[in-house]
């Protein structure tokens, strides 16, 4: 079926409060794309359209489509406009479709990461010195103490990996880890409501920085690699419990 224009559809989207969020626009765009049968290749109305009928600022509009191009939902440029790169729409599992994003959304973020992180904590392992081993011991150790006092961990996880990127020589891989995380944390700051997703990890990260510091590439890979899986499955997990949740 050949894409369509926003034209021919009604776009009946009630006006937002003031000071809603990137996620409460994206809740609306979400339920306009379903009542008019928006799929792939189809655009959605500009930006000045959708600010407008929603009484909010384009800017929040446009960080919004932003972060959803940023998680493959949405492409955008000048000539095409805004148009739809994967379906919008409820499924067999049940799911309310914004929470159907978020986890398609987070898996898709996470597999790209993958072999970044894989490849940083290879290179990291190849090129540790004696300054960047005390850094990342020093970081990992920070982490441990704070996940163990039962504080927030989230900020001291995110300098511990960044140490690992500082040594891994290659700037372009921290900063691509960074651009994809801050795609999906512009909009889902909470996944599935779970600030400390991944929190099962975390004991994984003093062996990590220990086979890195030592120079051990296929120790360090391989708990880079558990690390992963664990928070893949955390995710799965939930999308799972949420399911069950809305079938009792």
């Amino acid at each position: 079926m050949a894409a369509r224009d926003p034209k021919q559809f009604s776009h009946s989207m009630a006006p937002l409060p003031a000071r809603s969020s990137s996620r409460d626009v994206l809740e609306v765009l979400t339920h306009m794309i379903e009542v008019d049968g928006l799929g792939i290749g189809d655009r959605l109305p500009p930006e000045v359209d959708i600010a407008r009928q929603l009484g909010i600022g384009r800017a929040k509009v446009r960080e919004a489509l932003t972060a959803w191009q940023n998680m493959g939902i949405v492409t955008r440029n000048k000539k095409a406009g805004t148009r739809l790169a994967t379906e919008v729409v409820s499924n067999a599992i049940h799911l309310p479709v914004t929470v159907k994003l978020e986890a398609e959304s987070l898996l898709r973020t996470h597999a790209v990461r993958r072999p970044l992180e894989i490849e940083t904590v290879r290179l990291a392992t190849r090129n540790i010195t004696p300054q960047s081993g005390r850094i990342i011991m020093g970081r990992v150790g920070e982490l441990i103490a704070i996940h163990g006092a039962g504080q927030d961990w989230r900020a001291a996880d995110y300098h511990f990996h960044e140490a690992l990127q500082e040594a891994c020589g290659n700037p372009l891989f921290g900063q691509l880890i960074q651009q994809i995380q801050h795609g999906f944390n512009e909009v889902y700051e909470a996944p599935f409501g779970k600030p400390h997703l991944g929190e099962a990890s975390i004991p994984l990260h003093l062996p990590l920085a220990e086979a890195v510091v030592a120079g051990d590439e296929s120790m360090a890979v391989e708990v880079m690699e558990r690390i992963l899986d664990m928070v893949e499955a955390e995710i799965r997990e939930s999308m799972q419990s949420m399911m069950e949740g809305r079938n009792d």
